[in-house]
């Protein structure tokens, strides 16, 4: 297992979040709020509703931890995997689909893991036995249970659907703590799990890897392994500025009078200092991302007539309404009231005047 805090954003490894979301679909199922557990993780509904927003490992891991502790469900990592249908893992799915033998479908696995989950790497050894072994990468392995236990129970269900056969491991093993295994993990896994082990693995008989695989398409597999290749080339190197996702949190908090850096670094999963020096590599400082989106929402708010000045000093953050106005004219050179008059947006008698220097 390799851990070392990472050294900048774009070494944070991410995921897809469809475990996440999977949680989130069991929440809603048992009737629980699951706004409140996704708070808990730094994400708001809209956020984990949106395909194409990777979560950070260490965000889906926490996200899994407080569902599991308000469903109150000890198993929920191998609950979630059991019964799922696997294609919507997606592009990797089809690739090990489509390989010719097991071994292969693995070896494809091993390859382009990452796009799906950054922060869990797959290898596999033949020889004597065939071992699926996972290992996490620039993630705290202590942190997580159910992800590991998802991922284990997951692979052995691809195995046994790949080879349409009834596969069984004579012997798994996790590196967490259970103080027993539960007997339906060995009803459905076929085997036994070794808690507090060395290493987080699965182990087949060595005949296991030639199994050839049922949906076998050799012209599909070299097709879609180049749309792998690819998916993998647009990874980590590729993703987004830090700057988006620290105004994404900056302005859910700033409501809250949270919006400082030790709370955005926190919810993003990184240290203050690691926050610091990926924003100095992009030339941009956390002071300057926060005083340029308040001055970009003050003037968003205040051509929404709907919105009094007292309310959008509470959404920018600021106590008082005077301390908003102060700023607003160091920016634009004008008072709130002026810019609304400038912009073609008469106050129409909606707070004129501040209705109180104390805002809620």
């Amino acid at each position: 297992m390799r851990f070392a805090k990472p050294r900048d954003f774009r070494s944070i490894p991410s995921a897809t979040g469809g475990i996440a979301r999977l949680a989130c679909v069991r929440m809603r199922e048992a009737g629980k709020g699951v706004a409140a557990v996704l708070s808990g993780a730094g994400l708001t509904i809209a956020e984990v509703n949106d395909p194409s927003l990777r979560l950070t490992v260490r965000t889906q891991i926490k996200v899994l931890e407080l569902a599991a502790r308000e469903l109150q469900d000890e198993f929920l990592g191998f609950h979630l995997a059991r019964h799922f249908d696997l294609r919507e893992i997606g592009l990797l799915y089809y690739v090990m689909a489509s390989s010719e033998r097991l071994a292969d479908a693995l070896r494809n696995a091993e390859r382009y893991s990452a796009i799906n989950n950054e922060g869990v790497r797959l290898h596999l050894r033949s020889g004597r036995a065939t071992v699926i072994e996972l290992d996490y990468l620039n993630v705290d392995r202590r942190s997580d249970r159910h992800q590991i236990e998802f991922w284990i129970t997951t692979l052995v269900r691809i195995c046994r659907q790949l080879t349409n056969t009834r596969l069984a491991s004579p012997r798994m093993s996790v590196r967490h703590h259970r103080d027993s295994m539960p007997a339906e993990y060995r009803s459905f896994l076929a085997g036994d799990i070794e808690f507090d082990a060395d290493a987080d693995q699965i182990i087949f008989p060595e005949q296991v890897a030639s199994l050839p695989i049922v949906g076998a398409d050799t012209y599909l597999n070299k097709l879609l392994r180049q749309y792998a290749d690819e998916a993998l080339a647009r990874g980590p190197r590729h993703r987004k500025s830090i700057r988006a996702d620290v105004e994404r949190v900056i302005q859910r908090l700033l409501p809250h009078g949270r919006a400082n850096t030790s709370e955005v670094a926190r919810q993003l999963g990184l240290s203050r200092r690691t926050l610091s020096r990926s924003l100095l590599s992009e030339d941009m400082t956390f002071t300057k991302i926060m005083e340029e989106l308040r001055a970009a929402l003050g003037r968003r708010y205040l051509r929404d007539r709907a919105l009094s000045v007292s309310e959008i000093t509470w959404l920018l953050g600021y106590r008082e309404v005077g301390s908003f106005t102060h700023a607003f004219k160091r920016w634009t050179g004008m008072s709130p009231s002026q810019f609304r008059s400038s912009d073609g947006l008469p106050d129409k008698g909606v707070n004129s005047s501040p209705p109180s220097k104390q805002v809620r």
